[in-house]
């Protein structure tokens, strides 16, 4: 038998027996709206984390971006997905986004990452298509402004902590100086790591405080609260470090703070110990960065184990997931506060998802220690820089309605990557 003659044992791209094929070869439209993604880009920059920008082009002449949460295994998977996305019309947002879904189902959590760097690049092509932001796209805008919270970190800049002795670094004087730095800069909210190292020696594996190191949280919070008053959102993050029995004990201690919110007090999987937490404190208790799909959190919602949901803009699927998880959320009465440790430019699509939804609260800005962060994107209308005292003012450019600077891009682009604008 020659190879000519040997049966065809590839899977087809797309999987098995397509019954239900997303893709679509051609879409009847006029001749302006029909248009066809040519090609997808990648990139990575390198802030405080590395940023990851997608670009798909098409053959209008427009091209649109997005970001991607953790980027270099996202990035992959963005450019393997070319070949999905050929010849797709980048307008058809929501169908996309079940295309790659059903195309890449076992791909989790860095699947939905890269679905949500296209997504929101089709989105910026359809923003410049019909001249209009990308807030209008997703059913108006419920505000003007955005609410920044600030990650202070532990004090000192994670680079700095990594570098000292715990007890040198994590102390309530340094908690309260980098406190009042934030307020004075504008910003209304901010939060703190508090699974922070107390001691020289501890065991790590048991997720356990003892006193001691639940004394120091505590003196922590306090010193902070002191510095800035009760004006000021203030938020508390924990990482899913701990046992539950650890957690309460610590929330029980805080509430006299009146804290907006304890976050991720146990790891994200264990549902009943997210459950006996949230339903054991009164300060509010916010999860959902690692959660990345809608059911995922209707099922959180249902099963009370968050106060506060905090979907990440740029890992949960795309702006259309996004928007669907704010509604179920809303459901429940849960509010919004996004996970955020993007560029610019992904802060930007948050902006823009943020003012589309009623039930939002603010965004995160994890940026503080990167000092070119402002400038790596420049407004396509109007002037000022993207962040503000505390506030983002919603971009009224057609997309996303911003530009990278491509010489700063440049500067700090990773080894191995081209630049692509």
């Amino acid at each position: 038998m020659t190879q000519d003659d040997q049966p065809d044992y590839r899977i087809p791209q797309g999987g098995g027996v397509p019954w239900r094929d997303m893709g679509m070869e051609e879409t009847h439209r006029p001749p302006e709206r029909d248009i066809e993604i040519t090609a997808i880009e990648t990139m990575a920059i390198a802030g405080n984390f590395t940023w990851g920008i997608v670009k798909v082009e098409t053959d209008a002449d427009v091209y649109g971006l997005g970001e991607t949460f953790r980027a270099e295994a996202a990035l992959d998977m963005a450019g393997r997905m070319e070949v999905d996305l050929e010849g797709e019309n980048p307008l058809d947002t929501d169908r996309i986004r079940e295309l790659l879904e059903q195309r890449y189902t076992g791909t989790g959590r860095i699947g939905q990452a890269a679905f949500t760097a296209i997504e929101t690049a089709c989105y910026d092509i359809k923003g410049k298509l019909f001249d209009v932001p990308v807030y209008e796209l997703l059913g108006g805008k419920y505000r003007d402004e955005i609410k920044i919270y600030c990650d202070t970190h532990g004090g000192e800049s994670l680079g700095e902590a990594s570098e000292h002795d715990p007890t040198d670094v994590y102390t309530p004087e340094s908690y309260a100086r980098a406190a009042r730095e934030v307020v004075d800069e504008g910003f209304e909210a901010l939060k703190f790591d508090l699974d922070v190292p107390t001691h020289a020696e501890y065991d790590e594996a048991n997720r356990r405080m003892d006193n001691a190191a639940l004394e120091h949280k505590v003196s922590l919070v306090e010193a902070v609260r002191d510095e800035t008053g009760y004006d000021v959102d203030l938020g508390m993050d924990l990482h899913w470090n701990f046992t539950t029995e650890t957690a309460i004990r610590l929330g029980k201690k805080l509430e006299r703070f009146d804290l907006a919110w304890i976050e991720d007090p146990v790891p994200p999987e264990k549902t009943e110990s997210q459950k006996r937490v949230t339903q054991a404190l009164n300060t509010p208790v916010l999860t959902g960065e690692n959660l990345v799909t809608t059911s995922q959190f209707n099922d959180a919602a249902r099963e009370g184990m968050m106060d506060i949901a905090a979907p990440d803009v740029n890992k949960c699927g795309g702006l259309g997931e996004y928007v669907d998880i704010a509604t179920v959320c809303d459901l429940y009465g849960i509010p919004i506060a996004s996970h955020n440790i993007s560029s610019p430019l992904g802060t930007i699509a948050g902006a823009h998802v943020s003012a589309a939804i009623p039930n939002f609260l603010c965004m995160e800005w994890h940026s503080r220690d990167v000092p070119w962060w402002n400038e790596m994107c420049t407004r396509v209308e109007g002037s000022g820089p993207i962040l503000e005292d505390g506030y983002i003012d919603v971009p009224e450019g057609p997309g996303l309605g911003v530009e990278l600077n491509r010489d700063l891009c440049e500067q700090y682009l990773v080894d191995g990557y081209d630049l692509i604008v």
